[in-house]
């Protein structure tokens, strides 16, 4: 399948070119898509991620994606570490700013998942979504935070909705809205926190469902699919947000359609898996 035409956004203006990216879960899904939109400017992205050997279910490792990032035009460094880790986080950290000079922005895309209600969410798995979702967002953004305030054009990027407190989005599965909504109020407190220091806090979040491992083992498998749109949505969302100047654009929590809709996009069927298919909503919207 082609990939869809890139955002309509000013080259001249707007570019990755340069800049080096500090991706979580960036072995497949979103993060990759993310990743590979990067380097298609002739971007730097650390890679990080989990999967250092092919794993039975999920395809990718940290590097197959950097593999592609390469091919992309980019540049690429396999990070192998789990952001519930403050040590394997800030290792990643010292191995990508030893590689490429610093940091210019972060995406918190990592994320865990499990859509039960809470007589059925187990604690560990409990514990789980909110030490990689809340708390892994928190750490990666205060130990990137000292390499972000020498880039002239900072940003941090997490992948969580807009924080409204409707019962609905809570009810049936409490455990992972408090996880992502705990993501989203780290953009609303580092995004006043850091205005001073020009540095750019955002979330984006899908307004479709869209076509990711998650999805695929945890949704309803191929009939789902069939009404998704692909992770390059997300990514093209994704590059006019890191592409704005910080410190005029912060504080915002995005849906993708909407950001690609502002850039002048207006036929979306090219990120539909079946443009026959009506896509669904994604949560939260």
């Amino acid at each position: 399948m082609t990939s869809p035409a890139p955002a309509t956004h000013d080259p001249t203006s707007a570019t990755l070119r340069g800049k080096t990216l500090f991706i979580t879960g960036a072995t497949r899904g979103i993060g990759k898509a993310i990743a590979l939109r990067a380097a298609r400017d002739g971007a730097r992205v650390a890679v990080v991620g989990k999967t250092d050997s092919p794993h039975p279910k999920l395809r990718g490792t940290v590097h197959t994606t950097c593999a592609e990032v390469e091919a992309h035009g980019g540049e690429a460094l396999a990070c192998v570490a789990d952001v519930r880790s403050e040590e394997e986080v800030e290792n990643a950290i010292d191995a990508t700013v030893a590689r490429f000079g610093g940091i210019d922005v972060l995406v918190n895309n990592a994320s865990a998942i499990s859509l039960t209600p809470t007589r059925e969410t187990e604690m560990k798995r409990f514990d789980l979504m909110h030490a990689v979702n809340t708390r892994g967002t928190f750490l990666c953004s205060k130990l990137c935070l000292p390499f972000l305030e020498k880039s002239d054009n900072p940003h941090i990027l997490t992948l969580s909705p807009p924080p409204k407190l409707e019962p609905d989005w809570f009810s049936g599965h409490l455990a992972y809205t408090l996880s992502k909504y705990g993501m989203s109020l780290c953009t609303l407190g580092l995004a006043r926190e850091l205005a001073p220091r020009g540095i750019a806090v955002n979330s984006l979040w899908p307004k479709t469902i869209i076509a990711t491992a998650a999805v695929e083992n945890l949704l309803g498998g191929p009939s789902t699919l069939e009404h998704c749109r692909r992770p390059e949505i997300v990514a093209d969302a994704a590059y006019v947000i890191l592409t704005r100047p910080s410190r005029t654009f912060s504080g915002n929590f995005c849906l993708d359609e909407d950001v690609l809709r502002e850039a002048g996009v207006t036929d979306f069927t090219s990120y539909a898996v079946d443009p026959s298919k009506t896509p669904l909503p994604d949560l939260f919207v």
